[in-house]
């Protein structure tokens, strides 16, 4: 399953990460996204009401339930049909809950020293956030000339015209929210995933 997930995301390349508290603007941007040739994003879960968005898109869609920094709201994003989680703390009680529930968990880490024991923590994929912040792709660069064993997606204020260079570096694929989503209409999204895939 694990080995499933970072091959799709490696041909994917593209990781959309949606975030609204409206459940019918994440089911809506979730079918524009899936039209415009992704399967698997990340539904930010911000409030309660995302758990109805996740179990109507999961029909269609592979969900990875995002934010997610507690057992109850891991529990309920499995229960809703997330088919992954995502985190932005690398925390043992998550990966725990991922082993036992056997669904794949994608920690956010930050430091060479995070990533390194979340792989020992045998996480298959490694949030490296807020990637922008820490140094952008040439962070990513220096973290996997040490460790190629990483499978990393950075993540975290990523321009969409930066995506190409992240994967160039070695990144399994690039995680993009408000560059992607924010002030463009549906079908101004679908043009841009669509022109980005076509260039990578």
């Amino acid at each position: 399953m694990n080995e499933n997930l970072i091959k799709e995301l490696s041909k994917q390349k593209i990781f959309p990460i949606i975030r609204s508290s409206d459940p019918e603007t994440v089911v809506e941007t979730v079918e524009t996204a899936v039209k415009s040739g992704l399967e698997i994003m990340e539904v930010n879960v911000v409030n309660s009401s995302i758990y109805s968005a996740i179990k109507e898109v999961s029909k269609h869609a592979k969900i990875c339930a995002g934010g997610i920094i507690t057992s109850m709201q891991a529990e309920a994003a499995i229960l809703s049909g997330a088919s992954y989680l995502s985190s932005p703390i690398f925390h043992m009680n998550l990966v725990k809950l991922s082993k036992d529930k056997r669904i794949p968990f994608i920690a956010g880490t930050s430091s060479a020293n995070e990533a390194y024991n979340a792989w020992k923590a045998r996480i298959p994929l490694v949030k490296i956030y807020p990637i922008t912040a820490i140094g952008g792709p040439l962070y990513v660069e220096d973290l996997l000339r040490p460790m190629p064993f990483l499978n990393i997606i950075p993540q975290g204020n990523v321009k969409l015209s930066e995506v190409k260079k992240y994967i160039q570096t070695g990144a399994v694929a690039v995680g993009i929210g408000r560059d992607l989503f924010e002030g463009y209409s549906l079908s101004a999204v679908r043009e841009r995933i669509e022109k980005t895939l076509s260039e990578l």
